[in-house]
Formats: structure tokens, sequence, C-alpha cells
């Protein structure tokens, strides 16, 4: 299984640490590839708009296309974010933001209806359900139809702090979870899925998207018509 991973942070702290665990039980090392901020994608949004018409014309383009390139092409996907003030992490919200034209309402790609997800945070307090929230809604509008999440306190400021009591239980989380990802061979989209796109779909044909580039683009897919980006 080809894994992605998006890290919000350089450092390889609690979450990435977690993150891995459940990876590394999933797939082999040379079927996992990771990616982090913002090392990989030290930009914010200039809300410029250019993708807008061209995606290709993003200033960030490049950098952003490594990623979402290696991101379309793979089974499963893996976040991980610390939570930064009972949020996710600003790397993480800023790739959020130069990837929205992924959404539903702009360029969905048929790739997404069709894959898993995997959404990590820690935190030494409270704030993971809020960080997570963060990402959850991401994949919802890119129109991931399976998405697990996992947050947990750890009480610590980084992964040696962390006690062994606590280590056992995200040992058996994460097997637990690696185990029902490993169970589960194909993922279908669920009603939640379809109405969302199903909405998103008469806006496009009302013409309340963003412009006629994107319009194109759901009728160059066929989803104006009869096609579905889930068949």
């Amino acid at each position: 299984m080809k894994i992605v991973m998006i890290h919000g942070q350089n450092h390889k702290g609690s979450t990435y640490k977690i993150g891995r665990m459940i990876a590394n039980k999933i797939s082999r090392e040379d079927d996992i590839v990771e990616f982090f901020l913002p090392r990989d994608l030290n930009h914010f949004c200039l809300g410029c708009y250019a993708c807008m018409e061209d995606v290709t014309k993003c200033p960030f383009y490049e950098e952003k296309n490594k990623i979402m390139t290696a991101v379309e092409s793979a089974d499963l996907l893996i976040f991980t974010t610390p939570t930064y003030c009972l949020r996710a992490s600003a790397p993480m919200k800023s790739f959020i933001d130069l990837t929205f034209n992924y959404w539903m309402i702009h360029r969905p790609r048929k790739c997404m209806f069709s894959k898993r997800a995997i959404v990590v945070s820690t935190a030494a307090g409270i704030g993971t359900k809020s960080a997570i929230k963060d990402i959850t809604t991401t994949l919802l509008y890119w129109g991931v139809p399976s998405v697990i999440t996992y947050g947990i306190s750890v009480q610590a400021m980084n992964w040696a702090g962390v006690a062994d009591k606590k280590k056992e239980k995200i040992e058996k989380d994460t097997t637990r979870i690696a185990n029902k990802v490993l169970k589960r061979n194909r993922v279908k989209a669920g009603l939640k899925t379809k109405a969302l796109f199903m909405m998103m779909r008469m806006m496009q044909k009302k013409d309340w998207g963003s412009g006629e580039a994107e319009k194109m683009h759901w009728d160059k897919n066929g989803w104006l018509g009869t096609e579905r980006p889930w068949k």
C-alpha cells in the first residue's frame, strides 16, 4: 500500500512518532513518502486567485505540485499535526489554504473519491479534536470518503517525556488503527460525500462557481452530465 505522509512540523516529535508507528504497521519503508511542513512548502497563499484560471499559475505551483502529485498517486494519506493554540499547526493550515482548488466547489479530482486517510494529532493538554477537524474538513471537501482520526494528550513536551504507560496505550491504539486499514480493501463514497458533491455540481451548473475555467473542468470530466467521480 502506497502511503503519503504530510507532517505539520519539521521536527520528529510525538505526533510524528505516532504517525510513523501507524505507517510502519501498514506498509514497507519503500512505500512510504513523507513531506514536512514548512520545509517542503514554505509559503502562504497570497489570495491572488491565479489558480482559479490556471492551476499552474500559482506562484508556488512547482513545490505544491510535487506534494499533490504524490498525494494523488497514494492509496493512503496520513496527516500529522501537533496542536498549537488548540488548532492545527500554522504550516498545516498554510498547506490547506494553498490546496483549496482541490475542494469540490473548485476542481475536485476523481482519484480522491477512492482514497483513505488517517489524521493524527497530539497535545500536551487539550485541543486535538479541533486540530484534527481542520484537516478532516479539508478531506471531506477533497472527496476522501474514509477518514480515521486519532488524537491523544501525551502530557509531555516531547516523545522522550511521554510516560511508559501512555506509550503502551499508543502502541495498542496504533495497532488497532493499522489493522482496521488493512482489513478494509476498498472504500466507497458515502451519502455525505455524494450529497456534498451534488450540491457543488448544482452550483457549477448555475454558474455559481469561481469562473468558466472551473466549470470547464467539471464539464470535461462529465460531472455536469451523468458521470460521477466515485464510479
